[in-house]
Parts: C-alpha cells; structure tokens; sequence
C-alpha cells in the first residue's frame, strides 16, 4: 500500500458483501477504490467456516449474485467449498483483484471534519478514503462464551469458525457446545469419527428436513444454453420464500403446522421419548433461525452421542459440568456458539464526527437509516447493517439491496459536486428505526417466547428486516436527501493533497 494512498471509496471486507459492493462500484463507472482485507484470501464467513459438514441452507439458486448468475451449482443445497469457489470466481470475472488488499485488517478509522474524509489505519498501511463501505458482516467474529476454569483445559479447544483442521477427532471424546445452524452440521460429521460425542444444549433448536440433491447433469446444461431458466428457478424460490413472510411478521400462529413438520422430523428418528422431550422446544418456530437437516436427529439417535439439555457452566480440569450439574470427561471442547452480531468489533475501531466511536454512538442498541448510514458517521455505509437480516429467505436479496442504495449515494455525491459528504440526520435516523421497531412488534421475532441472537443486551431486535425483501428493496432504491445533511469543507481549511 503506498504511503499517503488516498481513494475515493474504501471497502471492508471481502465476503458477499465487500465483493458485491466492488462490482457494483465499477459498474458505476468508479475504479478509484480498495478493498480492506483482513485475512490472506476473499470470500468472508465461507472462508473462515470450513468445518465437517459446513453448507448452505439456501437454496444455490437463490444463494448468489443475480448479476453474477452460477449455472454450474453441483446441489441444491451448496457446501462451504462451491460457495467459497463461487466467490473466488466473481472476484476473477468482474476483475477485482488490483483492487484487494490482502492482510489489511483494518485497526482504525477515524472521520476528518476538516478535509471530509475518513483516514484509515490498516495492517498493512495508512490509507484515506471519502467513502467508506463496510462489509465486515454480522457473522464475521466468533463468539465464545466466559466458561470458569476453560483456560485450564488440557485438551483442544476452537471455535466452528476457526476450525483446526490439524487436530484429528478420532476416537476422541468431544464436547458441542451450542445447537445454531452449524452445530446441527458438525455433529453428523463427526459423530461417526469420534469416540463419543456431548452435545450441551442450552435451547433446543425447532429443525425441519433438509431436502437436499445433487443437481442432475441435465438440468446443468439447461441452465447453460438457456440463461432464463436460471433466472426462472431463482425466481420461484424467491417467491415462495416472499408468501412466507406474512407468518413470520403479521401471523406467527399460522406457523403452528411447521411445528408439526419439525416434530415428525424429529419422532422419524428419536424413538426414545425421553431424548425426544429433551430435543422439544418450548418456543414458537420461526423465533429461532429454523435448522435444515435430515442428519441432525439420526446423529443424536447414535450410542456414542449423549445430549446434555443445559448450558455448559464451568469446567474442571478435563472435566465439563453443565448448569444442571451433569459431567462429562472430554479431549475437545467445539464451540458453535454464534458471533458478536449486535456488538460488531468493527464499531470499536470507526471513530465518528464527535469524536465518538460507532460502539459509543450504539450503546443503546444499533441503528441506521435503511440499514446503512448512521448519524454522525458522514460517509459511511454499512452492507447488512442493522435490522437487514432475514429470518427465512437469502441475505443475498438484502446485499443487493443495499447495493443499490450505496449507487445512488454516489451518484448524489456525484451531482452535489467537490468535497462533499453526507451525515444521516438523527431525526431520519430515529424515524426509520421507530417505524421498524413498530412493525417488529407483532412479529415471531418478537412474539415466539424465545432468546434468540437476533436481541441485543437492551432487548431490542436490532438484527431482522420485519418485512418482505421486495418492500427493503423498495425503501433503498433512492437515497434522499432530505435524510441526511450536507457537508461540504469549512470555508477556511485548505484540503490536505494527498
């Protein structure tokens, strides 16, 4: 990176978010960007989540760029592997890569009221921006909990998304802490390697048959010499997934008859009534992320696979004790424990107008206008910002969204002319977000009788879109102006010449 770079767009990340945001920029005509790499290689969550049995449980289809359409998915349901050579592809086709800057973690950016510009410290070098995209996305840092006495613990221990490929599971005893999406995809994996298996569940998860095929060669090649019929299957995937949505958000007591999918699901394979009370939530489905599996259950239904239905509370030597005072005897401890989602690390690191940093101005619980700006950040956006995640169709939809939004931004610093930048108004701000939390009232979300991690600390939901994709895509076609201030450089500072 040479010293003094300045650019006039800087992206963080390189994950569907950071890539999208890319291609859409040189669509637009603007090559003056970076993209802020921590890591030595793109592709984001499925870089980093490369543990036994890591997939996708979005359809392929539906699951990627509608510009950057694959005719090629091998399933129907695609593993961490197609996904992550997916993204490598899209980062060669749209020529992204003199734009990359890899092993360029980002440790702090700070805003320059003077020059109307963000200066960027990265690990690679020092950098200046006048926009800054940040794509770090919510599922980006692992989470593991403060259990007593684990620095202690004589075996391994690692997180699902830091997965030590190293160390061999088998004939081990292995503990699984967490039953999320993908706990529900290692234990099947290694349930048959390992010696035995304690599975400690906090909450049982509601989970439904992964229905899962290998794409026939046929269909392929008809998805290659007929480019609509890609686009026509996207398409009706979506759409049932857009006819869902009024369960979730205006009658979740219609979702009582998935219930009853989930619990044939589960008696097809947990014959034991006991483990089958364990495996029985007591919460309305849909309150969770719903699970996919149809090797989930089977798994659990093993010999060497005990479940504990309580939290992991401390650990004792090689010694693991639940909050119910059940013990095991364990070589590694896994965590799927989840991400900081509603206290994104990056938000320590960007510092504000004011001198604050976005955690500071967020202490309350996050908020942005649509998703992107936040008041008092000019110039900064985020992709799969705040209350832009979906409980049951592809965060694909919502990145392109956002994308339009982050166009338009640019064309209105465009038209506005010079040294400009623009600061979400904290009217705007608070406008958008009432409005969100009001309809988030009434949703399962809300209203299903679950802890879920779409809440923060304050009670909030400040991570799902309580609404279709078709209404976000709506709300972010046009940046309006009236939602934000317009800076321009003080009359008597002189812009620094970078």
């Amino acid at each position: 990176m040479a010293e003094h770079e300045h650019v006039r767009v800087a992206v963080v990340g390189s994950g569907f978010g950071g890539l999208g945001a890319a291609v859409r920029l040189r669509r637009e005509g603007v090559t003056d960007f970076v993209v802020l790499e921590r890591a030595d290689s793109v592709g984001g969550t499925w870089r980093d989540n490369s543990y036994p049995g890591c997939a996708c449980d979005v359809p392929s289809h539906l699951y990627s760029f509608s510009f950057a359409p694959n005719p090629d998915w091998p399933r129907t349901f695609s593993g961490q592997d197609h996904i992550r050579a997916y993204l490598e592809h899209v980062t060669d086709v749209f020529r992204l890569r003199p734009h990359i800057r890899l092993n360029s973690e980002v440790k702090r950016m700070t805003w320059d009221s003077q020059q109307l510009r963000w200066d960027i410290e990265t690990a690679s070098g020092h950098l200046s921006a006048d926009l800054v995209v940040s794509a770090t996305g919510p599922l980006s840092d692992p989470k593991i909990p403060d259990i007593p006495g684990l620095d202690s613990f004589p075996g391994k221990v690692f997180h699902s998304a830091r997965w030590d490929h190293d160390y061999d599971l088998r004939g081990k005893r292995v503990a699984m802490v967490g039953t999320g999406a993908s706990a529900i995809q290692i234990v099947p994996a290694v349930q048959p390697l390992a010696r035995q298996v304690t599975l400690f569940q906090r909450t049982p998860p509601w989970v439904l048959p992964r229905v899962d095929r290998a794409i026939s060669g046929a269909e392929r090649w008809l998805h290659r010499q007929l480019p609509f019929t890609t686009q026509a299957r996207r398409g009706l995937l979506w759409g049932i997934r857009e006819l869902q949505v009024q369960a979730f958000t205006k009658r979740p007591n219609e979702l009582g008859a998935v219930e009853q999918l989930a619990k044939r699901n589960m008696a097809r394979a947990i014959k034991d009534p006991a483990l089958r009370a364990k495996l029985t939530p007591d919460y309305r489905i849909g309150c969770k992320r719903i699970l996919l599996s149809s090797t989930y259950y089977p798994a659990l239904a093993q010999p060497n696979v005990d479940v504990v239905a309580s939290g992991l509370s401390r650990v004792e030597g090689s010694t693991l004790v639940a909050a119910d005072g059940t013990e095991a005897q364990v070589d590694a401890i896994v965590f799927g424990t989840g991400f900081h989602v509603t206290d994104m690390p990056i938000a320590d690191r960007v510092v504000g107008a004011d001198g604050r940093t976005l955690a500071e101005a967020w202490k309350g619980g996050m908020e942005s206008l649509r998703g992107a700006s936040a008041a008092g950040f000019p110039n900064w956006m985020t992709i799969i910002g705040p209350n832009t995640g979906l409980g049951n169709s592809s965060m694909i939809l919502m990145i392109e969204s956002q994308l339009n939004y982050l166009a338009d931004f640019v064309r209105q610093l465009d038209v506005l002319g010079g040294r400009v930048a623009l600061d979400a108004r904290p009217s705007a701000v608070r406008d958008w977000n009432q409005r969100v939390q009001e309809r988030m009232k009434r949703t399962v979300w809300n209203t299903g009788g679950c802890t879920s991690w779409y809440v923060d600390a304050n009670g909030r939901n400040s991570t799902i879109w309580p609404g279709t994709t078709t209404e976000f895509r709506r709300a972010t076609r046009r940046v309006d102006l009236a939602e934000y201030e317009v800076l321009r450089v003080p009359a008597h500072a002189e812009v620094t010449a970078v």
